[in-house]
């Protein structure tokens, strides 16, 4: 056990200030330390608007960076969007055409249909009959 000597004199420190155990020191903690700090604490809130100042402006960055990210995005979907409407354009044209197609040969096989039955008919007609006897 340590038995504690006298007290220190006056004015000397025993050990660090509060003010420099916690790492910087914040303007709350000088406006409270000494009236002489006063440069001190208008120094830091300068300082700390400056920061604000700062981080604004990389948030603007930021935020315009999107914006031009979102322009870009937005030009490739209007250019998907037109290449879509090309493409069914292209597509309703086709199914048209194929659709023409399909009729004129269902067209063209049935005129070919009656074509054969007709010279079937002939055929039949022309071959020789029996004569009835009476």
């Amino acid at each position: 056990m340590s038995v504690p000597g006298p007290p220190p004199p006056e004015g000397v420190l025993t050990g660090p200030p509060d003010i420099l155990k916690s790492g910087e020191p914040t303007s709350a903690e000088i406006k409270t330390s000494s009236p002489g700090t006063h440069n001190q604490v208008v120094l830091l809130d300068t300082l700390e608007q400056e920061i604000s100042k700062f981080r604004e402006c990389h948030s603007m960055l930021d935020i315009n960076a999107l914006f031009t990210e979102a322009k870009h995005y937005h030009a490739k979907l209007v250019n998907i969007r037109k290449e879509m409407l090309m493409l069914h354009e292209k597509t309703s044209k086709l199914k048209k055409r194929a659709l023409k197609l399909q009729q004129k040969r269902q067209k063209e096989e049935l005129e070919r249909e009656q074509q054969r039955e007709k010279e079937f008919e002939r055929e039949k007609q022309l071959t020789a009959k029996p004569a009835k006897r009476a």
